[in-house]
Protein backbone atom coordinates (compact mmCIF):
# COMPACT_ATOMS: atom_id res chain seq x y z
CA UNK A 1 0.00 0.00 0.00
CA UNK A 2 1.26 3.48 -0.83
CA UNK A 3 0.13 7.05 -1.47
CA UNK A 4 -2.02 7.40 -4.59
CA UNK A 5 -0.72 10.64 -6.05
CA UNK A 6 -3.05 10.62 -9.04
CA UNK A 7 -6.04 10.48 -6.70
CA UNK A 8 -4.77 12.88 -4.05
CA UNK A 9 -4.95 10.12 -1.46
CA UNK A 10 -2.46 9.65 1.39
CA UNK A 11 -2.08 6.22 2.96
CA UNK A 12 -2.73 6.21 6.71
CA UNK A 13 -0.98 4.52 9.61
CA UNK A 14 -3.22 1.45 9.36
CA UNK A 15 -1.86 0.92 5.82
CA UNK A 16 -5.41 0.19 4.67
CA UNK A 17 -7.27 3.50 4.48
CA UNK A 18 -6.53 6.90 3.00
CA UNK A 19 -6.95 10.59 3.70
CA UNK A 20 -8.14 12.97 1.01
CA UNK A 21 -8.01 16.75 1.29
CA UNK A 22 -9.79 19.08 -1.15
CA UNK A 23 -7.88 22.12 -2.33
CA UNK A 24 -8.87 25.25 -0.43
CA UNK A 25 -7.26 28.57 -1.35
CA UNK A 26 -5.89 30.02 1.86
CA UNK A 27 -8.25 27.90 3.95
CA UNK A 28 -11.27 29.87 2.70
CA UNK A 29 -14.34 27.69 2.31
CA UNK A 30 -18.04 28.19 1.64
CA UNK A 31 -20.84 26.85 3.83
CA UNK A 32 -21.88 24.51 1.00
CA UNK A 33 -18.38 23.08 0.73
CA UNK A 34 -18.35 22.47 4.49
CA UNK A 35 -21.65 20.61 4.22
CA UNK A 36 -20.34 18.57 1.28
CA UNK A 37 -17.25 17.56 3.25
CA UNK A 38 -19.41 16.54 6.21
CA UNK A 39 -21.75 14.56 3.97
CA UNK A 40 -18.88 12.69 2.31
CA UNK A 41 -17.25 11.94 5.67
CA UNK A 42 -20.50 10.43 6.94
CA UNK A 43 -21.37 8.58 3.73
CA UNK A 44 -18.01 6.80 3.55
CA UNK A 45 -17.61 6.27 7.30
CA UNK A 46 -14.51 8.43 7.70
CA UNK A 47 -12.69 7.95 10.97
CA UNK A 48 -11.96 11.68 11.35
CA UNK A 49 -12.20 15.09 9.72
CA UNK A 50 -9.12 17.16 10.43
CA UNK A 51 -8.05 20.74 9.77
CA UNK A 52 -4.44 20.55 8.52
CA UNK A 53 -1.51 22.88 9.03
CA UNK A 54 -1.63 23.67 5.31
CA UNK A 55 -5.13 25.20 5.57
CA UNK A 56 -6.90 22.16 4.11
CA UNK A 57 -9.59 19.92 5.60
CA UNK A 58 -8.67 16.24 5.42
CA UNK A 59 -11.21 13.44 5.39
CA UNK A 60 -9.38 10.59 7.10
CA UNK A 61 -10.07 6.87 6.86
CA UNK A 62 -11.46 6.47 3.33
CA UNK A 63 -11.26 2.99 1.80
CA UNK A 64 -9.41 2.72 -1.52
CA UNK A 65 -12.51 1.53 -3.37
CA UNK A 66 -14.41 4.64 -2.19
CA UNK A 67 -11.85 7.27 -3.17
CA UNK A 68 -13.13 7.98 -6.69
CA UNK A 69 -16.75 8.27 -5.59
CA UNK A 70 -15.81 10.44 -2.63
CA UNK A 71 -14.17 12.93 -4.98
CA UNK A 72 -17.18 12.85 -7.30
CA UNK A 73 -19.49 13.60 -4.39
CA UNK A 74 -17.26 16.43 -3.19
CA UNK A 75 -17.04 18.07 -6.60
CA UNK A 76 -13.73 19.62 -5.55
CA UNK A 77 -10.15 19.30 -6.76
CA UNK A 78 -7.51 17.57 -4.62
CA UNK A 79 -5.03 19.71 -2.74
CA UNK A 80 -1.34 19.10 -3.46
CA UNK A 81 -0.61 17.58 -0.06
CA UNK A 82 2.05 15.16 -1.29
CA UNK A 83 4.43 14.81 -4.20
CA UNK A 84 7.28 16.84 -5.66
CA UNK A 85 5.39 20.00 -6.53
CA UNK A 86 4.22 23.42 -5.37
CA UNK A 87 1.99 22.78 -2.38
CA UNK A 88 -1.08 24.81 -1.43
CA UNK A 89 -0.09 28.41 -0.68
CA UNK A 90 -0.49 29.27 2.99
CA UNK A 91 -2.21 32.65 3.38
CA UNK A 92 -2.99 34.85 6.38
CA UNK A 93 -6.13 37.06 6.48
CA UNK A 94 -4.16 40.21 5.57
CA UNK A 95 -5.94 43.49 4.90
CA UNK A 96 -9.01 41.59 3.70
CA UNK A 97 -9.95 40.60 7.25
CA UNK A 98 -7.24 41.40 9.80
CA UNK A 99 -6.92 44.72 11.64
CA UNK A 100 -3.12 44.32 11.69
CA UNK A 101 -2.72 43.60 7.97
CA UNK A 102 -0.37 45.85 6.02
CA UNK A 103 -0.73 44.15 2.62
CA UNK A 104 -3.44 42.17 0.83
CA UNK A 105 -2.12 38.65 1.40
CA UNK A 106 -5.39 37.02 0.34
CA UNK A 107 -5.32 38.55 -3.15
CA UNK A 108 -1.60 37.95 -3.70
CA UNK A 109 -1.68 34.46 -2.20
CA UNK A 110 -4.72 33.44 -4.24
CA UNK A 111 -3.04 34.62 -7.44
CA UNK A 112 0.13 32.68 -6.66
CA UNK A 113 -1.87 29.59 -5.72
CA UNK A 114 -3.87 29.74 -8.92
CA UNK A 115 -0.73 30.03 -11.03
CA UNK A 116 1.60 27.55 -9.37
CA UNK A 117 -0.31 25.05 -7.20
CA UNK A 118 0.63 21.51 -8.23
CA UNK A 119 3.48 22.49 -10.57
CA UNK A 120 6.06 19.69 -10.69
CA UNK A 121 9.50 20.53 -9.29
CA UNK A 122 12.65 18.75 -8.05
CA UNK A 123 11.09 18.61 -4.57
CA UNK A 124 8.12 20.01 -2.72
CA UNK A 125 7.96 23.81 -2.58
CA UNK A 126 5.94 25.65 0.03
CA UNK A 127 4.85 29.28 -0.20
CA UNK A 128 3.65 31.44 2.67
CA UNK A 129 2.08 34.88 2.27
CA UNK A 130 1.77 36.97 5.45
CA UNK A 131 0.20 40.42 5.45
CA UNK A 132 2.39 41.79 8.27
CA UNK A 133 5.57 40.93 10.24
CA UNK A 134 3.62 38.71 12.64
CA UNK A 135 4.08 36.16 9.83
CA UNK A 136 0.98 34.10 10.56
CA UNK A 137 1.57 32.13 7.35
CA UNK A 138 4.99 30.98 8.65
CA UNK A 139 6.75 32.85 5.87
CA UNK A 140 10.22 32.58 7.46
CA UNK A 141 10.13 28.78 7.18
CA UNK A 142 8.66 28.47 3.69
CA UNK A 143 10.66 27.88 0.52
CA UNK A 144 9.20 31.18 -0.66
CA UNK A 145 7.99 33.52 2.04
CA UNK A 146 6.35 36.92 1.61
CA UNK A 147 5.78 39.33 4.48
CA UNK A 148 3.82 42.55 4.09
CA UNK A 149 5.31 45.87 5.17
CA UNK A 150 4.16 49.49 4.95
CA UNK A 151 5.80 49.97 1.53
CA UNK A 152 5.48 46.55 -0.07
CA UNK A 153 6.52 42.94 0.31
CA UNK A 154 9.60 41.45 1.97
CA UNK A 155 10.86 38.33 0.18
CA UNK A 156 12.41 35.39 2.03
CA UNK A 157 13.73 32.32 0.21
CA UNK A 158 14.92 28.87 1.22
CA UNK A 159 13.10 28.38 4.50
CA UNK A 160 11.86 24.99 5.67
CA UNK A 161 10.81 23.05 8.75
CA UNK A 162 11.41 19.37 9.22
CA UNK A 163 14.34 17.48 10.74
CA UNK A 164 16.91 20.04 9.59
CA UNK A 165 15.06 23.39 9.74
CA UNK A 166 16.30 26.47 7.92
CA UNK A 167 15.22 30.09 8.18
CA UNK A 168 14.70 31.76 4.83
CA UNK A 169 17.26 34.25 3.51
CA UNK A 170 15.94 37.80 3.32
CA UNK A 171 16.37 38.69 -0.35
CA UNK A 172 14.49 41.88 -1.11
CA UNK A 173 12.42 44.64 0.48
CA UNK A 174 9.50 46.82 -0.60
CA UNK A 175 8.46 44.77 -3.63
CA UNK A 176 5.21 46.24 -5.00
CA UNK A 177 2.17 44.14 -5.84
CA UNK A 178 2.71 44.51 -9.57
CA UNK A 179 6.23 43.05 -9.33
CA UNK A 180 5.79 40.23 -6.83
CA UNK A 181 4.26 37.70 -9.22
CA UNK A 182 7.15 38.02 -11.69
CA UNK A 183 9.70 37.66 -8.89
CA UNK A 184 8.09 34.49 -7.52
CA UNK A 185 7.76 33.04 -11.00
CA UNK A 186 11.45 33.70 -11.62
CA UNK A 187 12.39 31.94 -8.37
CA UNK A 188 10.32 28.88 -9.27
CA UNK A 189 11.71 28.77 -12.81
CA UNK A 190 15.31 28.90 -11.54
CA UNK A 191 14.65 26.13 -9.07
CA UNK A 192 12.86 23.99 -11.68
CA UNK A 193 15.76 24.34 -14.11
CA UNK A 194 18.67 23.94 -11.69
CA UNK A 195 17.57 21.89 -8.68
CA UNK A 196 19.46 18.60 -8.50
CA UNK A 197 17.99 15.34 -7.31
CA UNK A 198 15.52 16.12 -4.58
CA UNK A 199 17.22 19.13 -3.06
CA UNK A 200 14.94 21.76 -1.57
CA UNK A 201 15.23 25.39 -2.63
CA UNK A 202 17.26 26.22 0.49
CA UNK A 203 19.73 23.43 -0.32
CA UNK A 204 20.11 24.80 -3.83
CA UNK A 205 20.82 28.29 -2.48
CA UNK A 206 23.39 26.87 -0.05
CA UNK A 207 25.04 24.89 -2.85
CA UNK A 208 25.58 27.81 -5.20
CA UNK A 209 25.78 30.61 -2.64
CA UNK A 210 23.33 33.38 -1.81
CA UNK A 211 25.03 36.08 -3.88
CA UNK A 212 25.11 33.85 -6.94
CA UNK A 213 21.43 33.10 -6.49
CA UNK A 214 20.64 36.82 -6.31
CA UNK A 215 22.45 37.25 -9.61
CA UNK A 216 20.36 34.50 -11.15
CA UNK A 217 17.26 36.32 -9.94
CA UNK A 218 18.46 39.44 -11.70
CA UNK A 219 17.31 41.52 -8.77
CA UNK A 220 20.42 43.69 -8.48
CA UNK A 221 18.31 46.82 -8.37
CA UNK A 222 18.31 49.27 -5.47
CA UNK A 223 14.56 49.31 -4.94
CA UNK A 224 14.32 45.51 -4.69
CA UNK A 225 17.52 44.25 -3.06
CA UNK A 226 17.69 44.12 0.68
CA UNK A 227 19.60 47.02 2.24
CA UNK A 228 22.85 46.06 3.89
CA UNK A 229 22.30 47.24 7.44
CA UNK A 230 20.95 44.83 10.01
CA UNK A 231 17.33 45.04 11.13
CA UNK A 232 17.25 42.00 13.35
CA UNK A 233 16.00 44.06 16.27
CA UNK A 234 12.58 44.49 14.67
CA UNK A 235 11.95 40.74 14.65
CA UNK A 236 12.13 40.48 18.46
CA UNK A 237 8.57 39.60 19.34
CA UNK A 238 7.14 39.84 22.82
CA UNK A 239 5.14 36.65 22.98
CA UNK A 240 2.84 37.84 25.73
CA UNK A 241 1.65 40.88 23.78
CA UNK A 242 -0.88 41.00 21.01
CA UNK A 243 0.52 42.32 17.74
CA UNK A 244 3.57 44.58 17.63
CA UNK A 245 4.97 46.43 20.57
CA UNK A 246 5.71 50.08 19.88
CA UNK A 247 9.47 49.57 19.55
CA UNK A 248 9.05 46.80 17.00
CA UNK A 249 6.61 48.74 14.88
CA UNK A 250 8.69 51.92 14.95
CA UNK A 251 11.90 50.07 14.03
CA UNK A 252 10.13 48.29 11.17
CA UNK A 253 8.65 51.53 9.82
CA UNK A 254 12.00 53.35 10.03
CA UNK A 255 13.69 50.62 8.02
CA UNK A 256 11.01 50.56 5.35
CA UNK A 257 10.94 54.31 4.91
CA UNK A 258 14.69 54.96 4.92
Amino acid sequence: MKDLLDKGAVIQRDMETYAIAPHLIGGLITPKQLRDIADVAEKYNASAVKVTGAQRIAIVGIKEEDIDNAWLDLGMKPGAAIGLCVRSVKICPGTTFCKRGLQDSVAIGAKLDGAFHGRNLPNKLKIGVSGCPNSCADSHTRDIGLIGGPKGWILYLGGRGGVIPRLGDRIAMNIPDDKIFDVVERVIDIYAENGQGRERLGNYIDRIGLEEFKKQLDLLVDDLLEKSRQIDEFTTVTATQEGFNLLELETFKQFNTS
